[in-house]
């Protein structure tokens, strides 16, 4: 597991809504038990309810989805399955999230 890997969301009660988790947690800590995750749901489900730097659209498999960041969440590590994306090109606006989220700048 690392930093900014995309997962498919493995919770079958929250999968439609919640597709796939983006892992926000820092590769320092992994000997935890759990991970920091992120829902990432389809941009068009959220027509016009988007904060463009706390909510980002990111492109998986060729699709585009809206980072959830206000949702972010700990699972258990062994939850998370095969890495589906890498995001980490586009970590500065992840970070911004995470920054807009926390510190409010």
């Amino acid at each position: 597991m690392s930093q900014f890997s995309v997962y498919r969301n493995p919770n079958a009660n929250t999968r439609e809504a919640f597709p796939l988790l983006l892992d926000v947690q820092s590769d320092l800590i992994a000997g935890l038990g759990t991970r920091v995750v992120v829902p990432l749901c389809p941009a068009s489900v959220m027509k016009g309810k988007l904060i463009e730097t706390l909510t980002p659209v990111v492109e998986v498999a060729g699709k585009q989805y809206a980072v959830l960041t206000p949702q972010l969440a700990g699972i258990p590590g062994k939850a998370l399955g095969a890495r589906v994306a890498d995001l980490a090109p586009v970590r500065d606006a992840i970070v911004a999230a995470l920054d807009m989220l926390i510190t409010g700048i």
